[in-house]
Formats: structure tokens, sequence, C-alpha cells
């Protein structure tokens, strides 16, 4: 177990004290990477670009990561082929009404990112144009 820092003794000098005598016992020697250079970044070091990344490296979608108003937008974009891989009309309003909901949350919330300039959309408008694609293409 590592000794507990004197009283009296500044942080800084105590851990500087244990690097050295780490370093006098060659505890430093061999460690993987020893001499070679940093590996090179994108020049975006922040914490959220580690967590991205680490998100990314493990299979995971990012758009979690999303502020609300961009995940809305990029669902609204993606929605049209959403819909198309649905058989239900039940199904259908559901996703839209969830959607027109988020959409009113996000109007009512707060501005703290990019402003959604999205508006609710039509049920009714959006389950005949399903229901239109239904009969012409699938």
């Amino acid at each position: 177990m590592t000794e507990r820092k004197p009283t009296g003794v500044s942080f800084e000098s105590w851990v500087d004290r244990q690097v050295r005598a780490a370093e006098a016992k060659g505890e430093f020697d061999d460690l993987p990477g020893a001499g070679k250079p940093l590996p090179k970044t994108d020049g975006d070091d922040t914490a959220l670009a580690w967590v991205v990344n680490k998100v990314r490296a493990e299979g995971h979608d990012v758009s979690a990561l999303l502020p609300p108003s961009l995940t809305i937008a990029k669902e609204l974009d993606d929605l049209p082929d959403t819909l198309a891989r649905v058989r239900r009309e039940a199904r259908v309003r559901e996703i839209v009404e969830d959607l027109n909901e988020r959409i009113r949350a996000e109007h009512r919330r707060p501005a703290g990112g990019p402003v959604l300039r999205a508006r609710p959309m039509d049920v009714e408008e959006t389950v005949a144009s399903w229901r239109e694609g239904l009969s012409s293409g699938s």
C-alpha cells in the first residue's frame, strides 16, 4: 500500500519524491511504449472526443451524445426510411406522435445548444404518405 502524505509536505513534492524513488527502483523500465513517440492525435483532445472515440470503437451509436435538437433533426431526415420499414399504421402513428412530443418538448426547453427549426408533423398527412408508399412500392 502507498504511504500517506506526511503532514506539512506539499502534495507536489510528496508525489515527486515517490516518482524519483520508483525510477530509482526501475519500476518504470520496460513499460509498453517506452522510448516510442506518443500516438498522433487528430487535434481534438477534449474529453468529449475521447468519449466519442471510445463509443465508436466499441461499435455503439454516437447519436445519443448529440444535443436533442440535432438528434431530432437527424431523426426527421431518417424518418422516410424508418417509416418505409414499418408495416402497421398504428406503429407509424406512434413513431410520429412520439417525435412530435419530443419536438414540442425541445421547443419548450431553454436553448442550450443548436436551435431546433422543425415543427411538429401532421400525423394524418404522414400516415397518408406512408400508405401511398406502401401501395406504390412495397
